[in-house]
């Protein structure tokens, strides 16, 4: 069954195809999709990597590549009027000033050459009658209303002087800079930190209050659909699977795609193994005959992989295409792991085994510094005076802001920077200074790296078994070839890969998979420490949900120590034994995850866990941000006393003179805080 057609509805997609031309054949993205948006409301469209949810978007702005890409059937109505049968030209008058976009990443979104300023104006001049002087005056009220203080003078700068968050605001500004009817905004948060991504949220809500924009939200993180959306449009394998309004699909879901998104995301009280959707997507080359999900689906019925489940009602506003739903269907309920709550009563761990444990550091650093020339008499301060101990066998969790200096901190314990000042032992030797070959190549292989991005840091020419042997040629692990391969099966079967991709290449696996294959790289050469640098970050959360349980089997079966750096925290709780907070180069609390979560001292850490979206809408409507003034300094012109001070909304007037001392505020619970007593 279709949804009911609103007359009211600003726009519709109705029986929507598209299919891209391959050198292996046609791709059907998108299969029969039936949407629509009423004025003023926010539709949410979510769903794994390559379910089709950037491609109905791209379609509806007719941004498709021409010599790929073709609409096989259905009509994009807006305002009543069918935008597949407009011609370039008359999309040029609709894109930018009726429908605009937000794309994903703001920095290839911009131009580099050009001030922000002009690029405002460009898209003011080529939609309105106006002159130059006026389409400034414009692009400065539009810098205003995103929240760019300075405006009149930021509008003069170019891209790379603002953060990734102000980058972001300017490519809301560009795309509002025509009062546009619908504003389709894709993945527009993935990149941010918590605390940019919940301002942006909320001036997208402010806008949209303030211009009675319609909004189109594409995501995967249901802690933004919760904050956001009104209703919500589950995607799965080119189909729509479940629409309806938020608290419907939140509280009330009923296709088993469903349950596994809102069960693989963890909250702050998640606690034991996530639910990780078992398999991965169908190769949409062949689309399956049936539901495109029984394959994954451990409550599938024989007729799922025969015949294609149609729309059922549920009520005048909430559908899904299942065969549960069938008035012949037997009873079956959302599994009890997939429920909200379920994972809130297990105990992460023994907490005397926790405290055993931390009698042994592995890594020990004291007053470490690394700093950067980045001009004639200028230095950025990257770290700055950190002290902390790693404890073995543990998963010491990293977090703070873009720029904090947590990547810089991970890159110098592995050496691969060498420190500015202060000192790093491992296993009670020192790291930086004079070493000999032999001492590199014994640390190299305990020490080893998982990196944020799983396209680029994989060797595109080279296969999985060459890839994932690399390590273990170098070290001269395998005395011949047949041990070689051996291993590499082996470690290809640890990470849940199976022998027949050893022989593929990069190109040919999944955002999650590619993962896996950079862990199985890193335990090739059976190393004792982990820096684990972003590694879910571009991954869906039922691919981070396996990503997480893999790494935390691996730990106990190897006797693992992570130091896991992240900007998401609700994973970072749930995978920490301790968690670290950093900000501008200096470390400003650190206890259990458990105490930190429950109990934040420092105000940084308070305003970070108050900015985390939490998948819960009557939650995140009630909650109470504290909300941090203007954006991250510069490590090069830190503040003088607390480098916190100018975004504190509780700072004293000794904030400023002195710097605060690191100080245990609470049995192993540290911070650097004038206010705390």
């Amino acid at each position: 069954m279709k949804e009911v057609r609103f007359v009211d509805a600003l726009l519709e997609v109705n029986n929507l195809s598209v299919s891209f031309s391959t050198y292996a054949g046609k791709v059907q993205a998108v299969r029969g999709v039936n949407l629509f948006l009423k004025k003023g409301e926010t539709l949410a469209i979510v769903g794994e990597s390559g379910s089709g949810k950037s491609v109905t978007s791209k379609t509806i702005m007719n941004l498709l590549p021409k010599r790929s890409a073709q609409i096989e059937e259905g009509e994009i109505l807006f305002e009543g009027k069918d935008l597949t049968k407009y011609s370039e030209k008359q999309m040029d008058k609709i894109r930018g000033s009726e429908i605009s976009m937000i794309f994903q990443d703001p920095m290839t979104a911009l131009n580099p050459t050009m001030t922000i300023g002009k690029q405002i104006a460009e898209s003011i001049l080529s939609h309105e009658k106006t002159s130059k002087k006026e389409a400034m005056q414009k692009a400065i009220a539009l810098v205003k209303l995103v929240g760019i203080p300075n405006a009149e003078g930021r509008v003069n700068q170019y891209p790379h002087q603002f953060s990734g968050g102000m980058r972001q605001r300017v490519v809301i500004a560009i795309a509002l800079a025509c009062n546009p009817k619908v504003l389709i905004a894709d993945e527009p948060t993935t990149a941010l930190d918590v605390t940019i991504q919940a301002q942006i949220l909320d001036l997208m809500k402010v806008i949209q209050q303030k211009m009675g924009t319609s909004i189109i939200i594409i995501t995967h993180d249901l802690g933004v659909v919760a904050n956001m959306a009104d209703r919500v449009a589950v995607m799965y394998a080119g189909k729509i699977v479940e629409t309806g309004k938020v608290d419907e699909i939140f509280y009330n879901p009923q296709h088993p795609y469903t349950w596994g998104l809102l069960g693989s995301m963890p909250n702050m009280e998640t606690r034991g193994e996530l639910v990780a959707i078992p398999g991965t997507p169908p190769d949409m080359l062949h689309p399956p005959k049936g539901d495109p999900f029984a394959e994954r689906n451990e409550q599938a019925l024989k007729i799922d992989f025969l015949r294609e489940p149609p729309m059922f009602k549920l009520t005048e506003t909430h559908f899904a295409a299942t065969w549960l739903l069938h008035g012949k269907a037997p009873v079956v309920e959302r599994p009890v792991k997939m429920q909200k709550g379920h994972l809130q009563t297990r105990k992460l761990q023994n907490a005397n085994e926790l405290q055993v444990r931390q009698l042994e550091p592995l890594v020990q650093i004291k007053n470490l510094k690394k700093y950067f020339s980045v001009g004639k008499n200028e230095v950025l301060k990257a770290v700055d005076n950190i002290s902390i101990d790693i404890m073995r066998g543990e998963t010491l969790g990293l977090v703070g802001e873009s720029g904090c200096g947590k990547s810089t901190l991970g890159r110098t314990l592995m050496k691969l920077y060498e420190a500015t000042d202060g000192e790093v032992f491992y296993r009670q030797e020192l790291v930086h200074g004079k070493k000999k070959a032999s001492q590199m190549k014994d640390f190299n292989r305990k020490v080893q790296m998982i990196f944020q991005d799983p396209y680029a840091s994989l060797n595109p020419r080279k296969t999985v078994s060459d890839i994932i042997a690399e390590g273990i040629d170098i070290h001269g692990l395998a005395k011949t070839k047949e041990e070689r391969r051996q291993k590499v099966y082996h470690l290809l079967e640890v990470v849940g890969l199976n022998r027949s991709h050893a022989s593929r290449y990069p190109h040919e696996f999944s955002g999650g998979q590619r993962q896996r294959i950079g862990i199985a790289r890193a335990l090739a050469v059976e190393p004792e420490f982990i820096i684990a640098d972003e590694p879910i970050s571009a991954l869906d959360v039922s691919i981070q949900a396996q990503v997480v349980n893999l790494m935390k089997k691996l730990q106990k079966e190897h006797d693992l120590t992570y130091l896991f750096i992240a900007h998401d925290l609700s994973m970072v709780k749930h995978i920490s034994d301790r968690v670290g907070v950093m900000y501008l180069g200096n470390m400003v609390e650190l206890a259990s995850s458990d105490d930190l979560y429950n109990d934040p001292l420092h105000p940084y850490t308070q305003a970070l866990l108050s900015a985390v979206p939490v998948p819960d809408p009557m939650r995140e409507k009630s909650r109470n941000r504290i909300v941090l003034k203007g954006e991250l300094p510069s490590p090069s012109t830190p503040p003088s006393g607390c480098r916190f001070r100018t975004r504190c909304p509780y700072a004293l007037d000794s904030c400023a003179k002195e710097v605060p001392l690191w100080r245990e505020l609470k049995k192993n619970h540290w911070a650097a805080c004038h206010i705390l007593k």
